[in-house]
């Protein structure tokens, strides 16, 4: 399976936010929308970075409540890690742990197409099996 795959069930709707933000209208967004991570954009709307709760936390332990009237690109994750959607789920996962990321924009060339977290990708991979399970199961019915 492919992360097209997962971006099919899941959905292509991203969360983003303006590089000039400050970090407490990004931690707001990540509350408000329940997620971990945010895609930063410049004034031209292209991807420069990934803002995520990891980012917050370092910023909080090292400037305090101070780290809230921070612009969103001095604290982002850049450069970024990204895969096409021709990525298989399995590659990406493996990337993910060795990158130590949580969230991964899915882009095609220039065109952002979405974006993954682990344990998105981890719930695909549970569903999957279960669906497996349950076709060997009545597999092994029939022939009883």
């Amino acid at each position: 399976m492919l992360l097209a795959d997962v971006l099919r069930v899941k959905g292509t709707d991203v969360e983003k936010i303006g590089a000039t933000e400050r970090v407490g209208a990004a931690v707001q967004r990540l509350a408000e929308r329940r997620i971990g991570a945010l895609v930063v954009e410049d004034a031209w709307m292209r991807l420069v970075g990934m803002f995520s709760e990891r980012d917050l936390v370092r910023a909080m332990a090292r400037d305090g409540a101070a780290a809230l009237q921070h612009e969103v690109q001095s604290l982002m994750t850049a450069p970024f890690v990204s895969s096409p959607p021709g990525t298989r789920i399995e590659a990406a996962m493996g990337l993910m742990t060795m990158r130590r990321i949580r969230h991964l924009p899915v882009i095609e060339g220039d065109r952002l197409e979405g974006i993954v977290s682990i344990g998105d990708l981890v719930k695909y991979r549970l569903d999957e099996k279960e669906l497996e399970a349950n076709v060997l199961l009545e597999i092994s019915r029939m022939r009883g």
